[in-house]
Formats: structure tokens, sequence, C-alpha cells
């Protein structure tokens, strides 16, 4: 458990905590590109680390990304011209460009200056493969982009799949590093009998329980769970938490896939669950390479098992601060929630959709989970971990002015997650290291616009 102070430093991420200022140390993801679908498309409103922001699409193709409020009485520019390289705010006038600059202000007489003076709160932007990040940082020249090796090969924003969750950014990343209640939530209904020998199926479901190994690592935190396979074999689930709010979770195969899950915070109680699977070998069975597992669907061999709806359906887009990427499943109507599918053992929750069943569990935890109530067993020891890892780095950022980790070395990033069979003689990290440091994407060149400048 944690005491309710070092919760609350754990899930604020508003400007001046400790941990919104770890956080605004590295680029997030911010804006899917397909939301400002061409030059001087229609600003976006984007909730951002607690601050009301506005997107918008500049003649030139690149994105600027501005405070809501204009700098003259505060009107949102939400509801302002996007046009010739900036934006203007329909109350007087004022036109401000990406680095926040006022470039025109008709209401006042040709002779002032005063334009000069003001500016509006900006952030520099960049675009890679379909993701528009933002750096909210105090850095003139800001770090480099992560080396996600999922976001530099997908180059198709369809392949992104984005995801509102209205709970704290920490309880949805504790769900992707508790790879433990996969056999339970996801897969309860199957049987160890029913799976073919040899499977990885066969030993996760023979022996539901698993052992837990944890290491630090330059990049944040890894796990590994373990069960009997053969004689001389374990079976390993092995992922990933990497600062500020990324996970690789264990699924599939380790070595194919590569991904990226980011749990981004809108502000202390809302996330955005940005994620792409992106297969690197020819064993795609003739599907697309890129798996967004809300838009597409979820991965083909734990489609097959869940009820007829295993998509996520979204609900129409609104301009509302949290009216991005909803579903039509949420607390509202209990998720869809079947209970004759339930009872009859058709599926273990009655909830159709892997991540619709997360959400369920995440989300009615409440916005902020208390963990002073909680009671954490072994198999929550990455989560253990990882929280003190976190709560570390931000004190030290605060107390001492440490870079955290991952903010400067973009290679770090350079891993993968999922599952595999290892001799019970050889240690789960060196004997997995072919398998998750295969790296592919640094082969591909990686398209970086330079960053519109901001403060």
């Amino acid at each position: 458990m944690l005491s309710q102070e070092d919760n609350d430093l754990l899930c604020r991420v508003g400007p001046g905590t400790p941990m919104g200022n770890l956080f605004r140390q590295y680029w997030l993801p911010a804006i899917r590109s397909d939301e400002l679908p061409g030059p001087d498309a229609p600003p976006v409103r984007i909730m951002l680390l607690g601050e009301k922001l506005i997107g918008f699409r500049m003649t030139s193709g690149k994105v600027g990304l501005v405070a809501d409020a204009c700098p003259h009485r505060g009107a949102s520019m939400f509801f302002g011209r996007n046009e010739e390289e900036g934006l203007r705010c329909v109350y007087h006038g004022w036109k401000f460009d990406g680095s926040g600059t006022c470039v025109d202000m008709p209401s006042e007489p040709a002779e002032s200056n005063f334009k000069n003076k003001v500016r509006i709160g900006a952030y520099q932007t960049q675009e890679r493969n379909g993701i528009v990040w933002a750096y909210m940082g105090p850095r003139e020249i800001p770090p480099p982009l992560p080396d996600i090796e999922a976001n530099i090969l997908n180059k198709d924003p369809e392949g992104i799949s984005v995801l509102y969750r209205p709970n704290n950014w920490m309880q949805g990343l504790e769900g992707e590093m508790d790879t433990v209640h996969f056999v339970f939530l996801h897969m309860g209904a199957e049987k160890a009998d029913d799976q073919a020998p040899g499977s990885f199926n066969s030993y996760q479901y023979k022996q539901r329980a698993g052992k837990f190994v944890v290491r630090e690592t330059d990049f944040g935190c890894s796990y590994g769970l373990y069960r009997p396979a053969e004689d001389d074999t374990n079976y390993w689930r092995i992922g990933h938490s990497f600062f500020p709010f990324y996970a690789e979770q264990a699924a599939g195969d380790l070595g194919p896939v590569a991904k990226m899950n980011a749990y981004v915070p809108m502000d202390d109680e809302h996330t955005l669950q940005w994620e792409i699977n992106v297969r690197t070998d020819d064993n795609s069975n003739g599907q697309s390479r890129y798996k967004a597992p809300i838009n597409r669907g979820e991965m083909p061999d734990v489609a097959q098992k869940l009820p007829p709806l295993t998509r996520g359906v979204y609900v129409p887009q609104t301009s509302d601060w949290y009216g991005r990427f909803r579903l039509t499943q949420d607390m509202d109507n209990d998720y869809l929630i079947d209970r004759e599918d339930q009872k009859s053992n058709v599926s273990y929750t009655g909830i159709p959709g892997i991540r619709q069943q997360d959400m369920a569990m995440t989300e009615t935890m409440g916005p902020i989970y208390a963990r002073d109530h909680e009671h954490l067993g072994t198999t929550d020891s990455m989560i253990i971990r990882t929280r003190r890892r976190w709560i570390a780095a931000a004190k030290a950022l605060r107390d001492h002015g440490a870079v955290p980790p991952g903010v400067d070395d973009p290679t770090v990033y350079r891993q993968r997650s999922g599952e595999c069979i290892l001799p019970r003689s050889e240690d789960w990290w060196d004997g997995s290291r072919h398998l998750r440091e295969v790296w592919t994407a640094g082969e591909v060149a990686q398209p970086q616009e330079a960053p519109v400048s901001g403060s």
C-alpha cells in the first residue's frame, strides 16, 4: 500500500507537481495526426497534464499547440480562425503563430507596438508516423524523441489505437504490469485440456498462479512471470514499464512484435491510452502488419476466443475536452456485460472485448484509487517496484534537479516484450536478450520535422 502523501505524489500531474514536472521532461503523445487532417483544418481541444490547449495544423502543415485562453481577456482560442500560418482569436482579431508570438493585433492603432509585448503560451511539437508529439518542458532545445520502435515503423494513423479512460494514468499502467490477470479476467473460461500441447496457453491455463521476478533497468522496470513448461524449461511472460508512462505488455511471441502502449494523462482523473502493435515478421495471416487493438479488433488468437463483439465501437467524437476516443461500452451501461455469457462460462467476465474488460476493472476503482486500502500479493511485485522507482525519480528531480531516466537517451526504449520458453538453467534476462533487443527500426529513417519553437 501507499501513504496518502505518496499516492498524491504518484498521481497528480498538473503544473508544479513533482510527477507533473517529471512528465514534462519528456516528449508526450498529444494528437493523432488524422485529427488535424490538413492545413488550416479546424482546431482541436487537447487536455494534457491538466492544461487546456488548442492544437491546429498551420498552412505549412506543421502543428501548433497553444493555450486555450487568449492572453487579451481569456476568450477561448478553440473558436479561432486557423489561417495563414497562425490562429486568430475571433474576439478582437489577435493572431498568434505556432511559437506563441502575436503576429497581428488589428484592434490596436497602427503605430502601436503592443503586439510585440504579448505572447500566448505555446509548446513545441514534432510529428512522427501518425502521432503529433508535444514537449511541455523547460528546455529551449528539447531532448530527442524516444526510439519507440512501433511508432517509427508504423506510418498509418489508423494503426494507432487511442482510448479514453476516466481514471488516473497509473491505474491503467498498473494493469499492464499485472500480467497474471490475463488467465483470469480475459481467459478465465478457457481450459488447459482444450489447448494444443506445448502451447503457451497450455502452460498458463494448467497453472494459473505464477512467480514474478522484477529488475530495475535504464528505462524503468522489467518483469518476468514464469510457470513450469516441460521438465527442463519454463514458460515466461516478459514485459516492461518505461518512463514516464509506457508499458510493453507480455502478449504474443517475444521477438516478432514491436509495441507501444502509453497512458498519457489528460489530467489527474482522465487518461488517453495510446497503443500500437506492429508485427515485424511475415506471420501476419494476410492481414495488416499494424494492429490497433481497439480500431481493428484484438489480436487474432485472442479475438476468436471472445464473444462476437470483440472490437471497441467508438461513439462520435465531440469537441468537448473529454470528447475524443470514447467507446460505447462504459460505466453507464456496465460495459455491456452479458450475465448469461458469464453464467454459462462463454466468457469469464461476460464483458465483450479485452480492453473493455481492462476498462471495467481500472475505471471502477474510482478516478484515483486510494492505495492505502489495498492488500498486495507476491504477483504485485512489479507494481510495487515501479511505484517506488517513479516516486523516487520525481523526488530526485524536485529535490536535486536529477534528470529522469531515458530523457536524454532515446535508445533505452529499444525493447520488445512477449512470451517465450527458456531452459530452467538459464537466467531469464540474459536468456531473452536476443529476443528482447531485436531492433529493426534502427535501419529505418526517422522523419523528424524541425520543431515549432514555443515557450
